[in-house]
């Protein structure tokens, strides 16, 4: 069975493609993947058995042979600064909820900071 790399995937669309190590590319369909999986990053190593479709070679039966490790977890920060992080976030929501009590929603470029902040403390969470 021929092995290659994931040259890109997308999920939205239901495809990629593979180059495999003998150079040529192959059609890589959502379907071919193996149960569970859904995602495969760019670089990603697979072994794969090919059949000829309608538009040229197409990957079937495909095996990752090692998971790329996650960006997400690289950078993850350490429980100790995250703990600082959700604190100061409670503080934040704090006054929010202070001045929304009162009848005061903030201003436009205030709630769009507290926004940013609250997608980058949940991104840093996110696994």
């Amino acid at each position: 069975m021929p092995v290659g790399k994931v040259r890109f995937f997308n999920a939205e669309k239901g495809f990629g493609f593979v180059s495999g190590d003998d150079g040529d590319d192959v059609f890589l369909p959502a379907s071919a993947l193996p149960a569970g999986v859904t995602q495969l990053r760019g670089g990603t190593r697979v072994e794969y058995s090919v059949a000829q479709g309608r538009k040229g070679a197409q990957a079937m039966h495909v095996e990752v042979l090692d998971k790329m490790p996650s960006i997400a977890e690289r950078k993850r920060k350490p429980a100790e600064q995250m703990s600082v992080i959700v604190e100061d976030v409670i503080r934040l929501l704090d006054d929010l909820s202070s001045g929304l009590q009162k009848g005061r929603y903030p201003d436009r470029s205030h709630s769009n900071k507290i926004a940013a902040v609250l997608r980058a403390v949940a991104d840093d969470l996110e696994v």
